[in-house]
Formats: C-alpha cells, structure tokens, sequence
C-alpha cells in the first residue's frame, strides 16, 4: 500500500478516489504545522496539498519515501521544486481546474470598480443615500487591456467582449492568428498601457512580470485607467500604484493579491475608497475546489498505481531507466529554452538540433523541455512537460527537431535557434561538462563556457578599451555583486557580448544607467533559474 498524505483541506469527492483506489493509503490531516509535517511525512509516497502547506527543503529531506507531490490548483510557489527534482520527486498541478472561476473574479473585480458597487454597499449601510457622489464608468465600448493571453487571460477576453469592450492584449508568445480568433488585437506593452481604459493582469509573478505595472507603466497610461490584479502579488507595484492614485493618473484598482499576504492593516491601498479589495479568492468557489480535487486525487493515483504521469512540472513521462540517461540533457534544454524565452520576443519558430552522442537518445523529451523554458518566464507554472508542445501550437509557435553530424568541439551539443515573426534569429547551443553541469557554450557567433544560473546580465558592447571596467565599477558601486563573468568576441564585427552572474538589485533606474555607458548597444537581465545538483 502506498500511504498519501493530505496535509491541505480537499472536497470530499477528491478523498472518495483516494480512499477507493486499490494500493492506496489515505492519511488526511490538514492543518500540521512545519514540525508536524516533517513528522507525518515519513514513509508516505505521496503528498497532496493546496496553498497552505509549504513543502521546503526540510520537509523533502523527511520524506524518504516520497515519490509524487500533488498540488491541487496552478502555483507551486510553495513548493522548492529544485530540491524536490534533485530528489527525484515528481511535482503535478492542476492548470486548468480553476482557470474559469479566476477569470470570472477579475470580471467581477472590474465591474464592481467601474460602477463602485463595494463603495455604494459601505455607504447604504453607513445610512446614506449617495446617488450623485457615486457616478460609475459605462464598460461599453471601453477598451479593456489584458496583459498575458493564457487560460485565464483568453477566457477574460472572450467575456469582456460579451460585454462589447474592445480588448488588445500583450503577450510575446501568442501568434496573431489565435489572437484574431479571439477577436483580440494583439499589441505591445507600451502601446497596450496608451490604449487601455481599464488593464488587468493575467501573467505569473516571475522576474520577468514582478513590477511590470510600476511607475514608469503609469506615466504611459491613460489619465483615470484602472487598474485590475487577479494574478499574483508583485505584479502590480502598490508603492506605484498608491502614487498615481493619489495623483489622479489611476482612478481607481481592484486587487485580489498582495505583495505581502494579508497585507498589514495599515497598509495604504486598504484605507483609500478608490480601491476594491478581496482576499486573494479567485479560486475560491465551490466548482473550482471541486474540480482541482478531483483532477488532484486521479493524478497521484495514476501515478503511484499505474505510473501514469499527468501535469508534472517538473519531468516528463519516462521509464526510470530513461529519465537517469536523459536528465542532465533534459535540464539543459530548459536552461537553452529559458534564456531564449528572454532574449527573443515574437517567437515564431524553434529549431532544436542534436549533435553527437545524444542525438542517438530520445530526444523528445529533451526538446519539450526546450519548450517549455522558453514559454516559462510568461507562462509560469501553467506550462509543464505535457502541455508545453500544445501551448506552442496555440501561440503559433512552429517547433522542429533535427540531428546533424559529430560537432567539432563537444560530445554532445544542443542548439536552440528561434525565428521571430521579424525574421530575426537567435542561436543558443549548450553542452553538457561533466555528467551533470548544463553551459551555454554559444550565443549568436559569441563563445562561452556559461553555467545557466541565476540573475544573469546579458551585455552586448563595443570591444573597446574601458567599457568592462566602466560597466564593473558601476554596479560595484549600486552594491551588485559579479560572481562570474563570460566575455565572447565576434571578430568580425568588432562586437562583444558579456554574461554576467550577478547579485543584489538591479532595477530599471540602474539598467538605464548601464545602457547610458559608452560602447554599450543593449543590456537585458535574465533570470536563468535555481542552481543545478
């Protein structure tokens, strides 16, 4: 018998297919605490749970047993997935249990503002009667901008075109052509923030999204915009968003995450009149519980007595055998897939192409891991292993596999090559060093021995005298660490490009400051993930 531990609460429908399935254990105690936790966890095969539980590195380090995690819902942000990988625990969600109840939160949270239903409610029950100080907006015809077009964004936007607003949507990995049937215009960011009569967010909260709507996004906005966040915390920038409160720029916002979950009482944003507030229930309707219990409990009992893998974040479907042999080369791809779903916008094409020795592997998972990198920085953790190559296909993005001769230089090598819908070509191609370490050993005609890891400045430059030096003695000076440094040289062109580990904070004010260097021609921060083995 495999024990399943059930440390979140979960609907009763969920339990009956765990209590009912033969070889399985239920153990259902919501509620442990960290030390009661580490506790139960020995000896179980499975652990399922939804927000509450925290699954970290300590609790991993109990579970000497422990074969699946289940989390009943999307994040699993609550869950040190590098250490449960290292382990060799598979990690599923459920991206798609809770996507219509979310959506239809963050058309509730809009219409509430626009026609300032919580503050009308406040006011009846204060004893007044204040039609003329509580006019609303008319959401007909308005436009409505959706930043991130995925499960929750689309079904956003097919609803807001119920309510006949024009929508245009910014996401860098949706083709035109879904965009056109969803009746969307499909529009850059900047563009999207000058158009939009109210914007909500639909992305996961990555370095990539955290502060994506922040001062200078207002400045671009329509005077009187407002402002929706049904997401995550982080993405909306509350210090920014109260300043253009209180100016008039934003006139008004709906929030159901927060940076800082429950937010301090005395947080600004709660005391002001021209703000929606609930707490964080996108996902918190009957249905919704239902349906990711549900999907949770078939999940882990397919797995743990069939071997069936569905949803897994962290792995593809592999014998044991296989998945030893292919590992190292699965992360690499995802490492290639990563830093070139930061660096390319408008992907139109990935060419993945296996040389040497791995060539002679199953590639496939190797190249659906590429995938799933690349659409990781705005997809978050609603693209996994088995629903990346559809993700793909639904954006557009046309994915090929090839093999090639003996490279010259390494056993194996794997290169990424993107086309953008500009025709423009980013090449990336790693190796493997060792048994287990992935390195970029290439980008564009620039050579490296890269490891992929962590926050990464990408720096293309002038090769002139002085600008490394320039470049180091700035961000010495705003406190950011350099850990490692690649530099490569294109001969031809008289170019450099530069990959830079860095730690401490770099935010836009000091990215602006490095491109203003002389010999700079463009700087991005990337974030290439958790450390490896």
């Amino acid at each position: 018998m495999a024990r399943v531990l059930v440390s979140d609460r979960l609907s009763d429908e969920g339990l009956e297919i765990l209590e009912r399935a033969d070889g399985i254990e239920l153990d259902y105690r919501p509620g442990l605490d960290p030390g009661e936790l580490i506790e139960a966890i020995a000896g179980c095969e499975g652990l399922i749970i939804r927000s509450g539980t925290k699954v970290t590195a300590e609790v991993l380090a109990a579970a000497d047993e422990l074969r699946v995690i289940g989390r009943a819902g999307i994040g699993v942000d609550n869950i040190d997935l590098p250490v449960a990988t290292e382990r060799g625990v598979i990690v599923m969600n459920t991206p798609e249990g809770n996507a219509i109840t979310t959506a239809e939160h963050a058309i509730a949270l809009m219409t509430s503002l626009a026609r300032r239903i919580p503050q009308a409610t406040a006011s009846m029950r204060a004893g007044s009667w204040d039609k003329s100080k509580l006019p609303g907006m008319e959401l007909f015809e308005r436009t409505l901008g959706v930043i991130g077009l995925g499960n929750i964004g689309s079904i956003v936007a097919d609803r807001a075109r119920g309510l006949r607003m024009r929508v245009v949507a910014f996401d860098p990995v949706v083709s035109e052509e879904r965009a056109q049937r969803l009746g969307v215009d499909l529009v850059g960011l900047d563009e999207l923030f000058a158009r939009a009569d109210v914007i909500t967010c639909h992305v996961p909260l990555t370095e990539s999204t955290r502060g994506l709507v922040g001062r200078t996004a207002f400045e671009k906005m329509r005077e009187g915009v407002l402002v929706i966040n049904a997401a995550r915390g982080g993405i909306v920038d509350e210090a920014a968003l109260l300043e253009a409160l209180e100016s008039g720029r934003c006139g008004g916002a709906a929030l159901d995450v927060f940076e800082v979950e429950p937010p301090p009482l005395d947080h600004p944003l709660l005391q002001r009149d021209d703000v929606v507030l609930t707490p964080h229930l996108g996902a918190a309707t009957q249905q919704a519980q239902l349906n990711v219990a549900i999907a949770i409990a078939q999940q882990v009992v397919s797995y743990l007595c069939d071997g069936v893998v569905h949803n897994a974040v962290n792995m593809p479907s592999l014998s044991a055998d296989d998945l030893d042999e292919l590992r190292p080369f699965i992360t690499l791809g995802e490492k290639l897939g990563i830093f070139q779903g930061q660096v390319a916008d408008d992907i139109a094409e990935i060419d993945v192409e296996y040389a040497g020795a791995v060539a002679e592997l199953n590639v496939q998972p190797i190249t659906i891991a590429v995938v799933r990198g690349l659409l990781l920085p705005w997809c978050g953790a609603t693209v996994n292993y088995v629903n990346a190559p559809v993700l793909a296909q639904q954006r557009g993005i046309r994915v090929i596999e090839s093999k090639a001769a003996e490279p010259e230089d390494f056993v194996s090598l794997i290169s990424v090559r993107v086309r953008t819908k500009g025709d423009r070509e980013h090449l990336a191609c790693g190796a493997i060093f060792g048994r287990t370490q992935p390195r970029i050993v290439r980008v564009d005609n620039f050579r490296f021995d890269a490891i992929p890891e962590g926050m990464t400045l990408l720096v293309r430059n002038v090769d002139q005298p002085g600008v490394v030096g320039q470049l180091g003695t700035l961000l010495g000076q705003a406190g950011v660490n350099i850990s490692r440094m690649q530099l490569g040289l294109d001969p031809h062109t008289g170019e450099a490009l530069q990959l830079l580990s860095v730690m401490g904070e770099l935010g836009e004010p000091l990215l602006a400051q490095i491109r203003a260097l002389g010999g700079i021609q463009s700087v991005r921060l990337l974030d290439l993930g958790a450390k490896v083995g």
